[in-house]
């Protein structure tokens, strides 16, 4: 991969990226001589599952009459039938049965076949079809509305507006309930192509080499000057504004080749905020098409940014000569390349497997206890929801991700062994502060491979049986009995669409934490109510 390399040859608006909207268009016959439907008219007039469609049926007996120069009154006399009856049928609200459907094509003098071709008629009964089928759905119906006579007073073009905000309407709901659960999807996927390669990608690795060449630096640190360098040699400038969006940390306009960053905003190291906008600019990457490609772009940038800012080759070196000596610490790697240490301990995940062959965890959890990220491939087992998904768990109270919130000196190093289902794990965790609070950031291997760390002589121990409820997640029984029926929290939502309500809690809250706190902070003598029930 080069410095111009693009993560996908397909662009957004690359047919071949949405197979959808080629579905969703009526064919030539359903166009008619003026030009075809919407999409969302064209989407609302696709056949239905059903083997007959009696609406499509109906408009094309309708259009056939028509062609004729036949009356309703006088089709329903050569059928035999009154005039309403025959008005039904032709607005699709009867299914029909094949002798009838027979008799019908006999006295139109066309074939069967022609009544049930699956093309309306013309554009102006695909519009229509549309229009009814929008208005029998279950969104149109929620919103309370009157139905709307479909009559040859209504133009085509006021149909068009209809069918056109219903769609918008569709696609709004479609997306706020898949986004959650797509986010949850993607994420897993993600996790899982990371620990299939030890989260480690040659290619970007590459790029970070030859763009470091650009500006000439051989090793160490990456200093704000030669950040700054690299910006003006991919031809940017960097300008610091006081008024950037508060949901944005950069803005790029690609077409004055400016880059925005934000002005008196306590914000991450900006080394790593301008490196992540001059890495999506030398992947290449383009407005992404969905939710997927979102967080794959997102997992690429930051990667590259972090191989820049700890590049490979004197880091893997760092590392070994830390190896040799049994010695091996994120704090040192941090301290090494003066970068955060959740940027040294993502680093490290990245160079861990593939030059120290040492197989390695990695956790962010906030003080509640819940994982913001994770990432394994020791096989340590993270707790999931019913779909899989890890972000917005809890995480078990005797891990080192939660224990080291109970340490006094944070200036230390904290380090434990965890006894876990799936065997015994060494962990160093460290807390960092951000806008949402304080979190845990967490590396840990298999007790195979302690014996390279720092902090393997540590006498901490504890034992987790999660996912059985009953290591942390079960309140003592006690506790349960005295406080009974007089309980009720208000849950903190929680800020992130990726995490749902975490489980075994009530309400949202954490039940365990809960009883324990109201058990800290119960008056000594109970309240007793007054006679009048004060």
């Amino acid at each position: 991969m080069t410095a111009q390399t693009r993560t996908s040859d397909r662009r957004p608006d690359d047919p071949a990226r949405r197979p959808h909207e080629g579905a969703r268009r009526s064919d030539d016959a359903a166009r008619g001589p003026v030009g075809g439907p919407s999409p969302a008219v064209a989407g609302a007039a696709d056949a239905p599952d059903e083997e007959v469609d009696p609406l499509l049926i109906g408009r094309r007996i309708r259009a056939r009459r028509t062609e004729r120069g036949m009356s309703l009154a006088e089709l329903a006399a050569a059928l035999d039938r009154a005039p309403s009856q025959l008005s039904v049928i032709e607005n699709g609200k009867r299914e029909l049965r094949l002798g009838e459907l027979r008799r019908i094509a006999r006295a139109l003098e066309v074939g069967v076949e022609d009544l049930l071709d699956p093309a309306p008629p013309s554009r102006r009964a695909a519009l229509e079809i549309a229009l009814e089928r929008a208005q029998a759905g279950t969104l149109y119906r929620g919103l309370d509305l009157p139905d709307l006579p479909v009559r040859k007073t209504l133009s085509d073009a006021a149909i068009e507006t209809i069918l056109t905000l219903h769609e918008e309407l569709r696609r709004l709901h479609a997306q706020r309930a898949a986004t959650p659960e797509e986010a949850r999807r993607v994420n897993g996927q993600l996790r899982q192509e990371q620990s299939e390669a030890g989260n480690y990608y040659p290619a970007l690795e590459e790029t970070a080499r030859e763009l470091l060449a650009r500006i000439g630096h051989s090793g160490g640190p990456l200093s704000h000057r030669k950040v700054s360098l690299l910006a003006e040699e991919l031809g940017f400038t960097l300008h610091s504004v006081p008024d950037l969006p508060h949901s944005a940390r950069s803005i790029t306009d690609a077409s004055s080749m400016r880059i925005y960053l934000p002005l008196g905003r306590d914000a991450a190291d900006p080394r790593t905020t301008v490196l992540q906008a001059l890495s999506a600019h030398a992947l290449g990457m383009a407005e992404p098409a969905d939710y997927g490609e979102l967080l794959r772009q997102r997992v690429e940038v930051n990667y590259l940014a972090a191989a820049m800012l700890v590049p490979e080759q004197g880091a893997s070196e760092f590392l070994q000569a830390a190896k040799a000596q049994r010695e091996l610490s994120v704090e040192d790697l941090r301290d090494e390349f003066a970068v955060t240490y959740e940027l040294a301990a993502h680093r490290f995940t990245n160079l861990a497997t593939h030059h120290l062959d040492i197989p390695v965890h990695f956790l962010k959890v906030h003080s509640s206890g819940t994982i913001v990220k994770a990432y394994q491939n020791d096989h340590v087992r993270f707790p999931t929801d019913a779909l899989g998904a890890v972000e917005g768990q809890l995480v078990c109270r005797w891990w080192s991700a939660r224990r080291v919130f109970r340490a006094e000196d944070r200036m230390r190093q904290y380090s434990q062994y965890t006894d876990k289902p799936g065997g015994t794990y060494w962990c160093t965790s460290r807390i960092e502060s951000g806008s949402g609070g304080e979190f845990s950031i967490s590396v840990g291997t298999d007790f195979a491979h302690t014996r390279w760390f720092r902090g393997r002589e540590t006498t901490v121990r504890h034992a987790s049986s999660c996912p059985d409820p009953d290591c942390c997640r079960r309140p003592a029984p006690e506790l349960v009995e005295r406080w009974q029926g007089s309980v009720w929290p208000v849950a903190r939502l929680h800020a992130s669409l990726l995490a749902a309500m975490p489980t075994g809690t009530f309400t949202g809250v954490d039940r365990v934490a809960m009883l324990e706190f109201l058990e800290r902070h119960a008056p000594s003598e109970p309240h007793t109510a007054s006679a009048d029930g004060g």
